[in-house]
């Protein structure tokens, strides 16, 4: 089952394996002081498509000044200014606009973020949630012990990283907040509720941050991917619905994702990072790529601009306290092999297949340094079928779900997929590397609970070191028919497959 192509666009918003398993990939509020909306300059008439593009510049204002107004005199406007991470956010309809201000002076690199026009937008979703039935719910509530949320046996997930058992000893601290950078949260939800951070939440389209109007929320019609993240991670313990596996922490919601085609630009990913870092947002999730390419190549004049302004927001939001998590993805994938043929790049246009060099070329925002990078597991505690790996690459895993053909759930557990909440006061199950890292976004709250003063990088550590080691599975053939459909390298306590080990909730508690 490996290959060697990666995540097609399709896929990378939901995965279609056999039994209809459903599986979406793993997959704007001005900010405060971090940043200055810069006055718009008028475009020079040009005969290019409207695209918007990040222009890097040394921190601080005066590395920007000029900058700005050599954007309006290169056809560019600036939306707004980064300036503690010199990144600014331009549109412009001239087609020449980024090697135009590649020469002024000040500018270190600058791309587009897009290769479709701004005005593009079309839907690329393939499959949906399965939703529970009232049948199920009431079949569940009914196994459910006075310990247990009405949904909570049909959570494998929690056992499976120790969840349920830490939750005997604490549901986490309310002064933590995750941050889900994904396309928005329902606040309305009643597993959500009780646990949502409004001042730390905003929509970030187009780069700009906005709360007004309960902007973070999904529109009709939208995704319910962050939703289903969210849930996940701090569902409440309150007699309904599921639990989530920090469910006494707080979250955040700050949409990243275009509502009309599913798409996580750079601008966006870039105002996520920085928002939470200047509200608190002590870990963010991201179960997802920065489109439109598969993997940024910093050989390319374009794409290292990307690389760059998503590094630096989300360094800064790490130097800020955060821990990032994200998710390594759902190809079937050795992310650590040489070379990686990308056949759906760029994902807003037209494809041309390409061979990338993966010393050169990142998928962001997992791959970058300091990034947490979370593999799946499936309900007998191997690697997902789907589920991207790699040594070196992959830091830690957690439960993403699978088929019950590869991977079946004891009972009284039905279903090998991850169940969470979704809009409108329901829920359902996905299943992908999606899910499998906000599980560790939610142990990574645990740790943040039990350590409140404790760095981002204590917090990795203690991560890393109470990870319930995990041997390589040896030989890897999880659909049973003889052939090894991935090879897995290292010990038991590091490999390719799971990182550090299967993240543990019980010991981000006691430890």
């Amino acid at each position: 089952m490996t290959s060697p192509h990666p995540r097609a666009r399709s896929a990378r918003r939901a995965l279609s394996v056999p039994l209809g398993i459903a599986a979406v990939t793993a997959l704007a509020f001005l900010p405060n002081a971090a940043a200055s909306a810069a006055p718009a300059v008028d475009a020079a008439g040009t005969d290019g498509p409207d695209l918007s593009y990040v222009v890097n510049v040394h921190a601080g204002h005066g590395g920007s000044a000029g900058v700005k107004k050599a954007i309006g005199q290169a056809g560019g406007t600036v939306v707004i200014a980064y300036d503690k991470i010199g990144v600014i956010v331009a549109h412009s309809k001239n087609p020449d606009f980024a090697k135009t201000i590649r020469t002024v002076r000040g500018v270190q690199s600058a791309g587009a973020t897009r290769t479709a026009p701004l005005a593009a937008q079309s839907s690329d979703d393939v499959a949906t949630e399965q939703v529970l039935t009232t049948a199920e719910i009431k079949k569940a509530s009914a196994q459910a012990t006075s310990a247990q949320d009405p949904l909570e046996p049909l959570q494998w997930d929690l056992p499976a990283i120790k969840a349920d058992r830490a939750h005997e000893k604490s549901l986490g601290s309310s002064k933590v907040t995750v941050g889900v950078l994904d396309s928005g949260v329902d606040d309305t939800h009643p597993d959500i509720a009780p646990n949502f951070d409004k001042g730390a939440s905003a929509s970030c389209l187009g780069g700009v941050p906005v709360q007004k109007d309960n902007a973070w929320r999904p529109v009709a019609g939208e995704s319910d991917h962050g939703m289903h993240v969210a849930g996940t991670i701090a569902a409440a313990k309150n007699g309904v619905g599921v639990t989530g596996v920090a469910p006494g922490v707080k979250v955040a919601s700050l949409k990243v994702a275009e509502p009309a085609t599913g798409m996580y630009y750079t601008e966006a990913v870039v105002c996520g990072f920085v928002w939470a870092a200047d509200h608190g947002v002590d870990v963010t999730n991201s179960s997802y790529y920065t489109d439109p390419w598969l993997f940024n190549c910093k050989t390319d004049a374009d794409q290292k601009a990307l690389v760059t302004a998503v590094t630096r927001a989300s360094q800064y939001a790490e130097r800020k306290g955060a821990v990032n998590v994200a998710a390594a993805g759902n190809a079937e994938t050795d992310l650590a092999q040489d070379e990686i043929v990308d056949d759906s790049s760029p994902d807003d246009t037209t494809p041309v297949p390409r061979t990338v060099k993966t010393k050169d070329c990142l998928d962001i925002p997992s791959q970058l340094p300091g990034v947490v990078t979370v593999s799946a597991t499936g309900a007998k505690g191997i690697k997902a079928s789907y589920s991207n790996w790699g040594r070196n690459v992959v830091d830690i895993t957690a439960p993403g779900g699978d088929s019950t053909a590869y991977q079946t759930p004891a009972p009284p557990a039905t279903s090998g997929l991850i169940l969470s909440t979704l809009p409108g006061g329901k829920y359902g199950y996905k299943a992908g590397t999606s899910m499998a890292s906000p599980h560790v976004a939610g142990v990574a709250a645990l740790i943040k609970s039990t350590h409140l003063h404790a760095s981002a990088a204590q917090v990795k550590a203690l991560l890393y070191k109470e990870a319930d080691a995990t041997p390589c599975t040896d030989p890897y053939d999880i659909d049973g028919d003889g052939t090894v459909d991935a090879v897995c390298v290292g010990g038991k306590n590091k490999n390719s497959f799971y990182g550090a080990g299967t993240a543990d909730a019980l010991d981000a508690v006691t430890k």
